[in-house]
C-alpha cells in the first residue's frame, strides 16, 4: 500500500474514533439526564400536568451543567455541529439531535423513534416561555419581546395624569412595593391605572413586592433643622444663578412647584402683604445680613430670589420691606417647620461600630481629650434575631455595599464591627439603611405579620405577588399556602433572587413555584450584587437567565436600569449597554425618579432595536447597514 493511501486510511480512521468517542461522551450525558428525571420523579409529576415538561427540561439543564462541556463543545463546534450553547429550552431534545447526526456522520445506526419528536420539542420550548410569560406580565408590544415594569412613585398617587402618562409611553406592567406608602396610596394609584387603561384602550399588570424580612439600620437622632441656600456660580465664584425661593403660608397643603430651588413656610398674614419689588430681610445663622427679592405674588404663594449662600433655621426671622414706604415696615415673621438635617454616622476605615438590638440605639462615638475613642458609634437593627446566626469574622457589608465590615467581637447587647472598606474621607451611615450578611446563614421567616397583612391587599387589588428575599423552598411553600388560604390562587408569583442563598437555591424554588397559576424570577441586583460580590454579578446575572429559560420561566432584570437617565436626565454610556443586554429577559424594571417618562421612552426605544439584533443567548442576523458602506 502507498503512502498516500496509508495516510487516508489513518485519517479517515482517526476521524471515525474520533466521533465514536464523541458518541460515547454523548451518550454518557444523555443517561446522566435520563436519571436525574428518573430519581427526581416523584418531584415533577406532583406538579400540575401543564408544568411536567418544564420540570423535566429544568432538571436535564441542571443534571448538563454538572459536566464541563468546554472540551466537548470545542470537538463539536470542529464539525460544525451545535455545541449545546442554546439548548435551556429544549435540552434533551438539544442533546438528540447531535447525537442522531454524530451516528450518520460515523454510519453507525441511530434508532429513529429517539427523535420522532426532536422539531417539535424544539418549537415547544420556546413557544412554552412565551406562553407563561404572557400568563404572567400580560401581552407584549409591538416591535419589542420584553415588557417595562414602572415603579410607582408617591406621587402617582395623587397624579393620574403622571400614570396616563406612563401607560401611553410604554409601560407594561405597574410595580408598587409595599415597603413604601400606604394602603390609602396604592389603592389611589390602581385607581388611576384603571382611568388611564380605559382613556388608552390599554392592559396593565399589577405587581405588588411584599417587603419580606429585610434587615436595616435603626433611628439616629436627628440634626438641627438648618437649611443652607445657595446660588449657582462659576469656577471663579460669581453668580449664574440666583436661588429660587418659594414663600407659601405654613397653614396651606398646595404642592411646590417643580422649579423652586427652596421652599419656606411662613405666616399667611405676612404673607399677604408681599408685592412685587419688595424686599425681605434676615440675619442668618452664620450672623450676617442677607436679604430676598421678591419676584411675583401668585393665589398660591410668593416667589422671591436670593444671590448670595444664606443659612437659615426654623425660627429665624424675617423682615419685610417696601419701597413704596418711608421707613421700615417693621412686620416680621419666622421661618417654620424646616425638615432636620438627617442623623447619620461617619465611618472611615479601621473604625469600630456597635449594631445592637435597640432599634433607638443609634448613637455618635465618645472621644476623649487626646481625641481617642472612648466608646464607639452605635446604631440599632431591625431584625436583631440574627445575630446569632453571625460568627466572628463573618462579612458585614452596611448601606448597599458602600460600607464593608467585618464582625470582631460578639457581645451581650450587639455585634461589635470593624470596617473594613469605606471612601477615603469617610462614608456617612444613616438610618433605613440595609444590612447584609453574605457569609451567615440567616433563619429569618419569609413572611412576616405585616407580609401576610400586606397579601390581603395584594390578593383583593393586584396580579403578582413579588415574594422578596425569597431564599428557600420552604419560603415559596409558606406563600403559596398563605395564598390558597386567602382563596388567591389566581395570583401570579415571582421570586425576588437577592440572597447568595436564595440563588443557590433558584432550581428547587423554581420546581415549587410551578405549583402557581403562574410564575417568574426578579433578579434584584441590588442586593444581591452585595451579597455575592460585585465582580461575580455578572456572571450570577447570567446563570439566573439560563436556569430560568431552562424552566420555561421569565426573568424580569431590575435595579439601577438607566438610573442616571431617571435620576438626572442624562444616561451613561455604560447604562446604555446595561438597557440593551437586559433585553434577554422577558421584563426590565425601571425605578422611579423625576425623568421617568424620558427613560421610559429611551428603554422602549432600545428594545425595539436589540430585538432584531438578539433572541435570548442566540444573535441574529438581519441585513446591516453597515454591509452596504463599502461599494464593491
Amino acid at each position: 500500500m502507498n503512502t498516500v493511501a496509508t495516510t487516508g486510511i489513518s485519517s479517515s480512521q482517526s476521524r471515525r474514533e474520533a466521533l465514536v468517542a464523541l458518541l460515547s461522551d454523548l451518550e454518557q450525558i444523555r443517561t446522566s439526564l435520563l436519571d436525574i428525571e428518573m430519581s427526581s420523579s416523584e418531584r415533577w409529576y406532583a406538579l400540575p400536568p401543564a408544568r411536567h415538561e418544564s420540570a423535566r427540561n429544568l432538571l436535564h439543564y441542571i443534571a448538563l451543567r454538572r459536566h464541563d462541556l468546554r472540551d466537548l463543545q470545542l470537538r463539536l463546534s470542529r464539525l460544525g455541529l451545535s455545541s449545546l450553547g442554546r439548548s435551556e429550552p429544549h435540552v434533551m431534545a438539544s442533546v438528540d439531535v447531535v447525537l442522531a447526526l454524530l451516528y450518520r456522520l460515523s454510519n453507525d445506526i441511530w434508532h429513529e423513534w429517539r427523535h420522532a419528536a426532536i422539531d417539535e420539542a424544539f418549537e415547544r420550548g420556546r413557544r412554552l416561555l412565551q406562553q407563561r410569560t404572557h400568563a404572567l406580565l400580560g401581552p407584549v408590544q409591538n416591535g419589542r419581546e420584553a415588557r417595562i415594569l414602572v415603579t410607582m412613585p408617591r406621587e402617582a398617587a395623587r397624579d393620574g395624569r403622571l400614570v396616563h402618562d406612563m401607560l401611553a409611553q410604554g409601560m407594561d406592567c405597574m410595580r408598587i412595593n409595599c415597603a413604601h406608602d400606604s394602603p390609602a396610596e396604592w389603592e389611589a394609584m390602581i385607581r388611576h391605572l384603571r382611568s388611564a387603561e380605559a382613556a388608552l384602550g390599554k392592559s396593565c399588570r399589577i405587581l405588588m413586592d411584599l417587603p419580606g424580612p429585610k434587615l436595616r439600620t435603626g433611628h439616629l437622632e436627628p440634626g438641627p433643622e438648618v437649611l443652607r441656600i445657595h446660588p449657582g456660580r462659576d469656577v471663579f465664584g460669581h453668580v449664574i444663578e440666583p436661588v429660587r425661593i418659594w414663600l407659601r403660608d405654613d397653614s396651606s397643603e398646595a404642592e411646590v412647584p417643580e422649579e423652586a430651588d427652596v421652599s419656606l413656610s411662613v405666616s399667611g398674614a405676612w404673607l399677604a402683604r408681599l408685592a412685587a419689588g419688595d424686599s425681605i430681610c434676615l440675619v442668618d445663622t452664620a450672623d450676617r445680613d442677607r436679604c430676598f427679592h421678591v419676584l411675583s405674588v401668585t393665589t398660591w404663594g410668593v416667589w422671591a430670589q436670593c444671590s448670595q449662600t444664606t443659612f437659615v433655621k426654623s425660627g429665624t426671622l424675617l423682615e419685610h420691606r417696601s419701597p413704596s414706604l418711608e421707613t421700615r415696615d417693621g412686620f416680621e415673621t419666622e421661618i417654620r417647620n424646616i425638615p432636620p438635617i438627617e442623623g447619620a454616622l461617619l465611618l472611615h476605615m479601621g473604625d469600630q461600630l456597635l449594631i445592637r438590638a435597640d432599634q433607638n440605639a443609634g448613637k455618635q462615638p465618645t472621644f476623649d481629650d487626646e481625641g481617642k475613642v472612648v466608646s464607639p458609634a452605635e446604631i440599632g437593627c431591625t431584625l436583631p434575631e440574627v445575630f446569632e446566626c453571625v460568627a466572628l469574622g463573618a462579612e458585614v457589608w452596611l448601606d448597599d455595599g458602600k460600607i464593608g465590615a467585618v464582625v470582631e467581637e460578639k457581645r451581650d447587647d450587639g455585634l461589635l464591627l470593624r470596617i473594613t472598606s469605606a471612601r477615603a474621607k469617610g462614608a456617612k451611615l444613616r438610618c433605613d439603611k440595609g444590612i447584609n450578611f453574605p457569609d451567615s446563614h440567616l433563619r429569618l421567616p419569609a413572611l412576616s405579620a405585616l407580609d401576610k397583612d400586606y397579601l390581603r391587599f395584594v390578593a383583593g387589588h393586584a396580579d403578582i405577588v413579588a415574594l422578596s428575599f425569597a431564599n428557600c423552598e420552604e419560603d415559596v411553600r409558606e406563600l403559596l399556602a398563605e395564598m390558597h388560604a386567602l382563596g388567591a390562587k389566581q395570583l401570579g408569583v415571582v421570586l425576588k433572587i437577592e440572597t447568595r442563598r436564595g440563588f443557590e437555591n433558584l432550581p428547587g424554588m423554581l420546581l415549587e413555584s410551578m405549583q402557581a397559576s403562574s410564575c417568574g424570577v426578579m433578579i434584584a441586583r441590588g442586593d444581591l450584587a452585595v451579597e455575592v460580590g460585585y465582580q461575580r454579578m455578572a456572571e450570577i446575572q447570567e446563570e439566573i437567565l439560563w436556569t430560568c429559560e431552562a424552566a420555561h420561566v421569565p426573568v424580569i432584570w431590575a435595579t439601577q436600569v438607566l438610573e442616571t437617565l431617571v435620576r438626572d436626565g442624562i444616561p451613561t454610556r455604560a447604562e446604555i449597554t446595561d438597557a440593551a443586554m437586559a433585553q434577554r429577559a422577558e421584563c426590565i424594571m425601571l425605578n422611579k425618579g423625576p425623568h421617568i417618562l424620558k427613560a421610559l421612552s429611551y428603554l422602549d426605544d432600545i428594545m425595539r432595536r436589540m430585538a432584531t439584533h438578539q433572541d435570548k443567548k442566540r444573535p441574529t442576523m438581519r441585513e446591516l447597514k453597515l454591509a452596504s458602506v463599502l461599494d464593491i
